[in-house]
């Protein structure tokens, strides 16, 4: 298998044991972060964010204790009155977990429905470099966003 094709399999695999399979926090690596991680042989990915409702984060990988992939996002409820943070992390884990799942990707070309809404994650790029955004639709409304980017760490 690829180096390439190692790193996106680990990606997929610790995005799914940490914010959408429940994992455990982690200390926090800087003051005021919420962090959540994984490990399994070479490779380490830590999750590491900022606010509630509205939040930024970042997403790391290392391989062999050197950082070689990572992702910025930051999201927002955009209608409070359609959709309150707990609703939306609902749908984003179940978009989410069902795009791990069933795609075996974690990028774009995702559509969901959910009982608390319409989940639209799209992106252009691939794993080595790339930008997409997530929204999520009450009642024909967008009611959330997150944009993010990311992609290879060379030195």
């Amino acid at each position: 298998m690829a180096a390439l094709e190692q790193l996106k399999d680990f990606i997929v695999e610790a995005k799914s044991k940490t914010y959408v399979g429940g994992g455990e926090p982690r200390p926090s690596s800087r003051q005021g972060s919420h962090d959540i991680g994984y490990e399994t042989g070479s490779w380490r990915y830590l999750d590491s964010y900022f606010g509630g409702t509205d939040f930024a984060g970042h997403e790391t990988v290392w391989q062999d204790g050197e950082p070689c992939w990572a992702m910025n996002y930051f999201g927002r409820i955009m209608r409070p009155e359609l959709i309150t943070g707990e609703k939306a992390g609902l749908v984003i884990k179940a978009a989410l977990q069902a795009m791990y799942r069933e795609k075996r990707h974690f990028l774009g070309g995702m559509e969901f429905r959910h009982a608390h809404g319409y989940y639209i994650d799209s992106s252009r790029g691939d794993t080595e470099h790339f930008s997409g955004r997530e929204v999520i639709f009450v009642d024909g409304e967008e009611a959330y966003e997150l944009d993010y980017r990311g992609g290879l760490i060379r030195r």
